[in-house]
C-alpha cells in the first residue's frame, strides 16, 4: 500500500513538472521573438543614426556653400551699386569732356568693336553715325567758307552726338564684360 502512495505521489509530481515545463516553454518563446525585436529594433536604430549623421554632413556642406553664395550675392550686389554710380556718372562726365574738346572735327569718330550679339545694333548705330557725320560734313565747309563770327546752329551738336554715341556704345560694352565676369564669378563652383 505504501507503494502505491509513492506511486501517486510521484505521479501528480511528473505532471506539474510536465505542465511547469510547458509553461516555461511558452515564456521562453515570447522571450526569444521579444529578444529578435529587439534585435531588429537596435538595427532599425543603427542605421537612423547613420542616416542622420549623412544628413547633418550634407547640411554642413549645403550651409558652407549657402555661405559662399550669399558672400558672393552680396558683392555682386556691390559691384552693381557700383556700375550705377558710374553709368550716373557718365553722362555728366561726357557732357563736361565734349564742352572742354574743341567741336570742329571733320573725321569719323573711331566706333568699338561691338560684341558679337549685338552686330545688327551695332550695324544700326553705324549707319546712324555715318549719317550724323553726313549732316556735319557739310555744316563744317559751311562753316569754313562763311566768316568765323557766323556759326552754323546745331554744327556742335553733331560732334557732341557722336560722342555720346561712341562713348555710350563703350559704356554699355564694358558694362556687358562687367556682368559677364560677374555671372562667371557667380555662377563658378
Amino acid at each position: 500500500m505504501t507503494g502505491i502512495i509513492m506511486d501517486g505521489v510521484l505521479m501528480l509530481l511528473l505532471v506539474a513538472a510536465v505542465g511547469y515545463g510547458i509553461k516555461l516553454e511558452r515564456k521562453l518563446t515570447a522571450l526569444r521573438a521579444g529578444q529578435l525585436a529587439f534585435a531588429s529594433a537596435v538595427t532599425e536604430l543603427n542605421s537612423a543614426a547613420t542616416r542622420a549623421e549623412a544628413a547633418l554632413a550634407t547640411l554642413r556642406a549645403s550651409g558652407q556653400e549657402t555661405d559662399l553664395l550669399h558672400d558672393r550675392i552680396i558683392k555682386a550686389r556691390e559691384v552693381k551699386a557700383q556700375l550705377e554710380t558710374l553709368i550716373a556718372r557718365a553722362p555728366a562726365a561726357q557732357a563736361a569732356r565734349a564742352e572742354d574738346r574743341p567741336v570742329a572735327r571733320t573725321e569719323p569718330a573711331p566706333h568699338p568693336a561691338p560684341p558679337v550679339e549685338d552686330e545688327d545694333r551695332a550695324r544700326r548705330m553705324a549707319a546712324l553715325a555715318e549719317r550724323i557725320q553726313g549732316l556735319a560734313g557739310p555744316a563744317t565747309s559751311r562753316r569754313a567758307a562763311t566768316s568765323h563770327a557766323e556759326q552754323t546752329p546745331g554744327a556742335g551738336n553733331v560732334a557732341a552726338i557722336l560722342q555720346a554715341m561712341t562713348a555710350n556704345q563703350s559704356a554699355k560694352q564694358s558694362l556687358n564684360a562687367a556682368r559677364r565676369s560677374l555671372d562667371d564669378d557667380l555662377f563658378a563652383a
